[in-house]
């Protein structure tokens, strides 16, 4: 690379700390949306077995 180029990308990645911020919230948003899925498949899983729609319920035999 031109040494040139290569200082502008070295002010680039530090202007203000937004490159640290991403290394952060980054991964924040992938567990909050993991997070969220897998509530979203819990109720899920809770209203049909509320439903009776599981075979190990009372009387099903």
């Amino acid at each position: 690379m031109i040494p040139e180029t290569v200082g502008r990308l070295g002010v680039l990645a530090h202007q203000g700390g937004w490159d640290e911020i991403l290394l952060v919230a980054l991964p924040m948003c992938v567990l909050a949306g993991l997070l969220w899925m897998a509530d979203r498949r819990a109720r899920r899983l809770g209203r049909s077995a509320e439903h009776g729609s599981g075979t190990d319920q009372p009387g099903s035999e």
